[in-house]
């Protein structure tokens, strides 16, 4: 697992975990009263149920995708909490009902170190729509 040493570190970290398909790695990011917001807007809090969320999607429609993240910001709040910003582009495998696709999202994300160990303590994903339309946006 990809220690997350100083908060530039989350993007990648995440990025590892999803694309070994390794969940205990995943929730080993987040703190453990973390909360999480995926892309359709279904919240959990807690490691436990973040693990759960995303299991299933790993055995089945995202068993065979991968995660690309690139950093955007990071804003330091105070001693030992940081908020980031990441892109993050989804490449759906054939395993998807849909096959083969991406799409790219918007991740936000607030920080504490424990332990000079930096935890994800809230995530929420956000799908790149065209308001008016719903249509997907996929970055250049």
């Amino acid at each position: 697992m990809t220690k997350m040493k100083k908060p530039e570190d989350t993007p990648g970290a995440f990025q590892d975990a999803w694309n070994g398909h390794d969940m205990v790695a995943l929730g080993e990011l987040f703190d453990q009263d973390a909360t999480f917001v995926n892309r359709f807007g279904h919240y959990v809090r807690g490691v436990e149920e973040i693990v759960a969320l995303h299991v299933p999607i790993h055995e089945t429609i995202y068993r065979d995708s991968t995660l690309q993240n690139e950093l955007i910001d990071i804003a330091p709040i105070a001693e030992g909490v940081a908020v980031i910003h990441f892109w993050s582009r989804l490449a759906a495998g054939p395993a998807h009902p849909a096959g083969p696709h991406v799409v790219d999202t918007l991740i936000l994300a607030v920080l504490t170190r424990q332990n000079d160990i930096w935890r994800i303590r809230a995530l929420e994903n956000v799908t790149l729509v065209n308001p008016r339309t719903g249509e997907a946006i996929l970055r250049e």
